[in-house]
């Protein structure tokens, strides 16, 4: 949250107006720089097209047609709180600010007697945000119904975490739900060339390097307070050497992080995604480690790396320990759900449990040792007593005719040909004796020696695979 404008707890002071923080010149260059309306807000075309609610909520013509409760829902720094001034701004309405991890149930009755005797007295409307709605309690969220569903107060609630899992239903029927999307690039650049030149920012004091716009922008994850954040704490470092440019040198300096040389798009992704994946192969858990952590600092999308994760869990470990997998797709469903930076801790799990298992690459070499075979053109036919019997007139084609149904003998493993006639005989899964695998490779074994028993002597429909 960039400030409290009102503050609960104590003596309160009375809330202020957009306006009064807005101008103020020590307010930090975040707040100076949040867009006065709607046609300054970058990115989030979706949200903002004409006809959206926050259009018709910040058009004050016909409040008949405007949302009483919007709830913004996105990733830190997208825009959720500059959004609620925008619509606080419209009509001069009063804007006040709640956080949930400070407000109770008093507080927010408070909060909206007032509104309630500032509609009846003046006719002003207010406008209440209310900041990581998803930790109120179920009783603070009830505490809302009633100024949301007679419009004492137009609620702007902002939260990181899905509202369909973290707000109440009531609260959610009675509200329109915004996705905000992460910044791109073009917005962001957009963002921090306003701050350079106007004069509510840094006035064309200073320019802004190259490789140091590249070190912000990696460090700033796509939040754009944390970029704005960042930039002026690097101006004020320029400052007071005298330069006139930010390079990347004085961004580390004032930021107190290094400017990683990691470029999303270019070598140095692919070097480190390399690097990181080798680790992981190599059992080396620590290399592994440090890399995912350059890439998450870089600002590396998420996703792709617990993809990257739940790839090398199934290529590099597989059935040496089939519960690498697990991990690993269950640490991407969480990267979904939680997001940054909480959703790190899961990746680390993933890649630790990666990095130390037992490792085995036996499963996708047999698929791709069957894929060439495919491609050379080998075993086209499929046994006439394998084949599908269910349609009128296969019987007469000899389909299905001598079939085995591998249930009705013991331990569920009967002799019989699957493979097509050329390729009978042929292995193409070879188990390691790692981890695991070890088991599943006498198992192989077994298995071989009673489904193709002209292979290797006898059939032996007694024996039992072992488990």
């Amino acid at each position: 949250m960039d400030e409290d404008l009102f503050s609960l707890g104590g003596d309160a002071p009375a809330p202020r107006t957009l306006s009064e923080g807005n101008r103020d010149h020590r307010a930090p260059l975040a707040v100076r720089m949040r867009p006065r309306s709607l046609d300054e807000v970058v990115g989030q075309h979706a949200a903002l097209e004409p006809g959206s609610p926050l259009r018709r909520l910040v058009a004050t013509d016909d409040d008949r047609t405007a949302p009483s409760s919007v709830i913004l829902w996105g990733p830190p720094g997208t825009g959720k709180t500059t959004l609620a001034y925008v619509v606080a701004q419209s009509g001069d309405r009063e804007f006040v600010e709640v956080s949930a991890v400070l407000a109770g149930v008093k507080e927010i009755r408070d909060v909206v007697d007032r509104a309630r005797t500032r509609l009846r007295t003046v006719g002003r409307e207010t406008v209440l945000f209310v900041d990581e709605v998803h930790r109120f309690s179920k009783s603070q969220q009830d505490a809302l119904l009633p100024s949301v569903e007679n419009r004492w107060v137009t609620l702007v609630a902002a939260t990181t975490e899905n509202p369909y899992f973290s707000v109440i239903s009531p609260l959610l029927s009675r509200s329109i739900v915004l996705t905000l999307e992460p910044l791109e690039r073009k917005d962001l650049d957009t963002l921090i060339d306003r701050a350079l030149t106007e004069e509510r920012g840094l006035g064309g004091a200073l320019t802004l390097a190259d490789d140091a716009r590249e070190a912000l922008l990696r460090l700033g994850g796509g939040d754009a307070r944390k970029i704005l954040t960042s930039l002026e704490a690097a101006a004020a470092a320029a400052l007071m050497k005298g330069a006139d440019e930010i390079d990347a040198a004085t961004l580390a300096q004032a930021v107190n992080r290094a400017a990683l040389r990691y470029d999303r798009a270019g070598d140095q992704h692919y070097d480190v995604t390399s690097a990181f994946i080798k680790s992981m192969r190599g059992s080396d858990v620590d290399a592994a480690l440090h890399y995912l952590a350059r890439m998450i600092e870089a600002g590396e999308d998420p996703r792709f790396i617990a993809r990257r994760v739940v790839i090398a869990a199934s290529e590099e470990v597989s059935m040496a320990d089939p519960s690498a997998l697990q991990v690993a797709v269950a640490a991407m469903q969480a990267v979904q759900m939680l997001g940054m930076p909480e959703g790190r801790i899961p990746l680390a799990q993933a890649v630790v449990h990666i990095a130390t298992a037992p490792k085995s690459n036996a499963s996708y070499k047999a698929l791709d040792a069957a894929i060439a075979d495919v491609r050379a053109g080998k075993g086209q036919g499929v046994p006439a007593h394998l084949r599908d019997a269910h349609y009128s007139g296969a019987k007469s084609l000899g389909h299905g005719e001598g079939y085995r149904y591998a249930h009705d003998h013991p331990h569920g493993v009967v002799a019989q040909q699957y493979a097509p006639d050329d390729l009978v005989g042929t292995d193409y899964y070879h188990p390691t004796t790692h981890g695991r695998e070890e088991i599943t490779s006498r198992r192989v074994e077994a298995l071989r020696r009673i489904v193709r028993p002209g292979d290797s002597g006898p059939e032996r429909p007694t024996e039992q695979p072992p488990r």
